[in-house]
């Protein structure tokens, strides 16, 4: 589970190094992973209801012994701070249970344009 305190560090890393500005909306992606692709094609249904652009969902190609697993990958323009994005990340926590994903991956930020 991300923490609060890794959020202050990435925000306090982006301000250090990112090329962009963080007072303005970035393009902000976040994922889910689970071994039954279904149940991410469900969900992906849900998250583009509340107004979330679906990149896709890709098969982790497995290694050895491993299972596959799928990651559903959403993004929105977005600004946040360090306090929504930690509530964004409960939200998606509590959302992955709620559809018994396997989990919450995380997040990754980019330039809006």
């Amino acid at each position: 589970m991300i923490t609060k305190e890794e959020m202050v560090a990435l925000f306090d890393d982006m301000k250090q190094n990112a090329p962009w500005d963080l007072s303005k909306p970035l393009l902000w992606g976040y994922f889910f992973a689970d071994a039954d692709k279904a149940k991410l094609e469900a969900a992906q249904a849900l998250l583009k209801a509340k107004g979330y652009q679906v990149v896709g969902i890709y098969d982790s190609k497995p290694d050895g012994d491993s299972p596959a697993l799928w990651w559903l990958h959403i993004e929105k323009v977005e600004k946040h701070t360090v306090d929504t994005l930690h509530a964004r990340n409960q939200e998606f926590y509590k959302f992955a249970e709620e559809q018994q994903l396997e989990s919450y991956d995380g997040m990754d930020v980019g330039p809006a344009s």
